[in-house]
């Protein structure tokens, strides 16, 4: 078995520099795939990309949080309270632990449902499923997560080394124990097999710095997820926010861009593989 990556762009339909990034990426074979946040307010320009052009590798980026202080959406599928999907103002909650305290499963699962729907009405052929922030993978929700993956025949990231994920994600107190059965149930299924998680290591974007994600430390395949964007409007949309800078978002637009990254995968026999082989073996 060899060492493989994803090299996978999330965010994509957040905003027009992350459309622009992940296009110019993926046609110059820099990247392997993308996911789309349907409630966001660029997704139809990606959707209208995605109809011209039958080769993008994208999936969709199940949204249940929305985290910029000043750049906001909301649930597709309701607008009541009672689903609890939304804070006081309409919008998704900021983080995972305030959706946890107030969602209805029930409703989480029909606002996924919507987003897949809409991305497939809209000319995406969806290849995978990811979640924004972990949020559809938390305890409450996981259950229908896994249902959506299996009704649609789309692969869901959920890797097998569990930790190298939940490690990254604010999830609050939960059970391992139910992401290792969640694990059976995709494998015994057929489902493609992820076997770790890397992410953006925000910081820098120099090879020394992003080695240690886009080689990994064992074999079969690994989804690195990265967080490319354009100059333009990130610089605005994180301004706001006490942790993020946009440096590094558009810093690795363009080392992804200009070969950096893939002369270390190379040096190190690092191969790569993108999601719609993945599901179109599954489904064959």
């Amino acid at each position: 078995m060899t060492k493989t990556v994803i090299l996978h762009a999330d965010d994509v339909g957040m905003c027009h520099g992350a459309n622009v990034a992940y296009l110019a990426l993926f046609r110059a074979g820099r990247i392997d795939s993308g996911s789309v946040m349907v409630p966001c307010p660029w997704f139809p320009e990606i959707a209208a990309e995605a109809r011209c052009d039958a080769s993008l590798d994208l999936g969709v980026h199940l949204t249940l949080t929305s985290e910029w202080p000043a750049y906001r959406w909301g649930p597709i599928s309701t607008r009541s309270p009672a689903s609890g999907l939304m804070d006081g103002d309409g919008y998704f909650p900021p983080n995972v632990a305030t959706l946890r305290a107030t969602v209805k499963p029930e409703a989480a699962l029909a606002e996924m449902r919507a987003q897949i729907d809409r991305a497939l009405a809209m000319g995406i052929d969806a290849t995978h499923l990811d979640t924004h922030m972990g949020a559809a993978l938390a305890p409450e929700i996981l259950p229908h997560t896994l249902d959506l993956a299996r009704e649609y025949r789309l692969p869901l990231l959920l890797p097998r080394a569990i930790d190298s994920y939940l490690g990254v994600l604010k999830l609050g107190e939960v059970d391992r124990g139910l992401y290792a059965d969640a694990f059976a149930m995709m494998s015994e299924a057929g489902m493609p097999v992820i076997e770790r998680f890397a992410m953006t290591p925000n910081r820098d974007v120099t090879a020394e710095n992003y080695s240690d994600i886009v080689v990994p430390g064992g074999e079969g395949i690994t989804f690195v997820s990265l967080h490319p964007n354009a100059p333009g409007d990130i610089e605005a949309i994180t301004a706001a926010h006490p942790r993020q800078k946009p440096e590094w978002r558009i810093g690795e637009y363009q080392r992804f861009g200009d070969g950096t990254m893939q002369a270390v995968m190379d040096a190190h026999g690092v191969a790569r593989s993108g999601f719609r082989v993945l599901r179109d073996r599954w489904r064959g």
